[in-house]
């Protein structure tokens, strides 16, 4: 991946981390992100203690202001993007529906969904630009399973696995591969 960029969202610990971390590894310039630079800094700073090109931005993917401006900094900083991780997302709280608030309810929509169609729609010209590029939409198996109490995580996951399904039958042929990843349980914090 040498000479690519990467933009990781959620990037501060779990699979947004190692995603950065492995990214680096194999060349590329990541760019991390999440909504305070705390702890992106920290791993972005063993990624440079390492050998590797890596920052990090502070960005709330639910503002798609906030995530273009994501997208502008790896096009400035690092001359392009190459790769976008589209890893942001919530679970908790878990609740029955009836017992459920509906704006904490919201919000996990609001990241996991929303998050990553505003991913795409910042990435997308930048990649068709430049010819293409690679995004993964990170899904989950409870996309296509329901669980008692996870009705937002499920149903925004399954609308995140639709959503790359869509980008993947629109831009496909023009370069941009779009994928889905379900990486299963992941014991994180």
């Amino acid at each position: 991946l040498t000479g690519q960029t990467a933009l990781i969202t959620g990037a501060s610990r779990g699979i947004g981390a190692a995603t950065a971390v492995r990214l680096a590894e194999c060349g590329a310039a990541v760019t991390l992100a999440a909504r305070s630079t705390g702890e992106i800094e920290t791993v972005a700073a063993g990624i440079r203690d390492a050998g590797g090109t890596a920052d990090a931005v502070a960005c709330d993917v639910t503002v798609y202001d906030q995530v273009a401006a994501a997208v502008g900094h790896c096009t400035t900083a690092h001359g392009g993007l190459h790769i976008l991780v589209n890893n942001a997302g919530l679970i908790e709280p878990v609740s029955r529906l009836a017992d459920s608030d509906p704006d904490e309810w919201a919000r996990v929509a609001d990241v996991n969904y929303k998050g990553v169609y505003h991913g795409l729609r910042a990435a997308i010209p930048v990649m068709l630009a430049a010819g293409g590029g690679t995004i993964v939409n990170i899904s989950s198996g409870a996309a296509t399973s329901a669980l008692e109490g996870w009705s937002h995580y499920c149903s925004s996951k399954a609308a995140v696995l639709m959503l790359t399904r869509c980008a993947d039958k629109e831009y496909g042929a023009e370069g941009i591969r779009v994928i889905g990843l379900s990486p299963g349980t992941v014991a994180t914090g």
